[in-house]
């Protein structure tokens, strides 16, 4: 029995390699910076902005961590994590802030915090951003398609690597991913955790 995750089990949930991503998101951040205009890339504070922070070109601008991000930091280059240095924006020139790009938790967005960086170009990197309803609803310039969790291909090699005849799938896409399952030969239904969606966790990021 394998029992497995379906936060983005949709067929259209297929993701590009990284470097492209980090790639656009460097060329979108330079574009701001060249037109005097402050960047502003929002990701969840413990791993996906460290995963953001590691591809990012320093040479653009200064990087601006907000306080969340900033703690988990500390503690990943404690770990012995390469990062690059980023700083407290009370910490950078507001001139200098023109060219900044400041990655903070999602739930920053139109807060104070974020009124500080001026007239930002905001993104969100997430892969809910696949959708185009999806970046409409969260009001960004850019979204920029970047996951932790696996997309369809992936859940579908992780669920045939097992070898399980019998298939739990639970948070997400349950009904789909277990009429599929299904259709394949395999013993599959959903389970419903006590677990919210990436949204609602977003809403809970603490705000320093």
């Amino acid at each position: 029995c394998f029992i497995t995750e379906s936060t983005f089990g949709l067929p259209i949930y297929r993701w590009r390699a990284q470097r492209e991503v980090l790639a656009e998101i460097n060329a979108w951040w330079q574009a701001n910076a060249d037109a005097g205009r402050a960047s502003l890339l929002l990701g969840y504070s413990f791993g996906k902005a460290q995963r953001l922070l590691a591809g990012l070109d320093a040479g653009i601008g200064p990087i601006v961590a907000h306080g969340a991000v900033e703690t988990l930091n500390a503690a990943y280059r404690a770990a012995g994590v390469v990062l690059p240095l980023t700083q407290r924006i009370d910490d950078v020139p507001r001139d200098d802030l023109k060219r900044a790009l400041a990655i903070a938790p999602p739930a920053v967005q139109g807060s104070a915090w974020a009124r500080r960086l001026g007239d930002p170009s905001d993104a969100f990197a997430s892969g809910w951003m696949q959708l185009r309803g999806a970046r409409r609803r969260r009001g960004v310039d850019r979204g920029f398609v970047l996951s932790d969790h696996a997309d369809w291909p992936g859940l579908q090699r992780a669920i045939r690597a097992t070898g399980a005849a019998r298939v739990i799938v639970t948070h997400g896409y349950e009904a789909v991913m277990v009429r599929w399952l299904t259709e394949k030969g395999l013993n599959a239904q959903s389970f419903q955790t006590a677990y919210g969606d990436d949204a609602a966790e977003a809403a809970h990021e603490v705000q320093t």
